[in-house]
């Protein structure tokens, strides 16, 4: 079991996306939150290195259960554990024992308010997603996306020791964001799924209604993300003018992908809808550093 091996089955780019919607949720907070007291670089360290560890650990967990099918599918019967490259066992002492690290470093070094979203993250992405929803039901990634959103809730909680209206919706942009991004994916590798049984929507019920659930989504998604600068004390200009390029981007590809519901223009499609959620968190921590209110 070496250092690759590890890095493999940490999802490194799912970790660095969970840390960046962790981070700067954390910085609008300090700055946007009435009486939020002001963030140390210490910090942001902390969130990092929690929110890092989550997503590994969850990542790993994720690897053992899906061990059976991984050989199934080309793109992951590389993995470590089809692979032979790391035993089962290791993988599993592994995330438990990360995951659990993650929330008791969360606890000590952030708030127990942080520290709870971080296991909700964990148990949504593992028990949730994982176990219970992907082998059995389409909507599996669609609720599975709250792990994604308990990142952005924990970044948000570490700085302000609670929840409000405003961290609640930041966070909940991931859930509405998760199916227009991953069912492109699961476009892309319909035939894969299918070849697992895993029952993931285009394999259920075509490409073609696929795109339309899509194309609903992103429709859905822009509106909600511009109900956050219309709360009280809620987003201002810069984020509003950024959440409206970028989901205007994303309705584009995704009105096309209506029209061309193949795997390959199903990849193009993920490759603009993948950026939006970094882009749409910076956003948030830019807005929050320039505020401006739109009302």
């Amino acid at each position: 079991m070496g250092f690759n091996e590890i890095l493999e089955i940490s999802k490194p780019r799912i970790v660095v996306l969970l840390v960046i919607t962790a981070v700067t949720s954390m910085y609008a907070a300090s700055k946007l939150v009435a009486g939020a007291p002001a963030l140390e670089y210490v910090d942001y360290f902390h969130i990092i290195i929690a929110g890092a560890l989550a997503s590994a650990g969850s990542s790993a967990l994720n690897h053992y259960y899906d061990k059976d099918i991984d050989p199934k599918m080309t793109r992951t019967s590389t993995r470590p554990i089809p692979s032979g490259r790391m035993a089962a066992s290791s993988v599993l002492i592994y995330g438990l024992a990360v995951s659990c690290i993650s929330v008791i470093y969360g606890y000590l070094a952030l708030n127990a308010a942080s520290a709870f979203f971080i296991a909700v993250g964990i148990f949504s992405y593992v028990i949730i997603y994982t176990v219970w929803l992907k082998r059995r039901n389409t909507s599996n990634i669609v609720i599975g996306g709250i792990a994604g959103s308990a990142a952005a809730w924990a970044g948000w909680a570490a700085a302000t020791g609670s929840m409000d209206l405003l961290g609640f919706l930041v966070g909940f942009l991931v859930f509405v964001w998760t199916p227009s991004h991953f069912w492109c994916l699961a476009m892309k590798i319909r035939d894969e799924y299918a070849q697992a049984e895993v029952p993931m929507l285009p394999v259920v019920i075509g490409m073609q209604k696929t795109s339309k659930f899509i194309l609903g989504n992103t429709l859905i998604l822009i509106p909600y993300s511009l109900t956050l600068s219309f709360i009280p004390d809620g987003m201002g200009v810069v984020y509003a003018a950024i959440a409206v390029a970028s989901g205007a981007l994303m309705l584009v590809y995704h009105y096309k992908l209506t029209k061309d519901p193949t795997s390959e223009f199903a990849w193009k499609a993920y490759k603009v809808t993948a950026p939006y959620l970094t882009i749409i968190f910076v956003a948030v921590a830019l807005d929050a550093a320039f505020h401006i209110p739109l009302l």
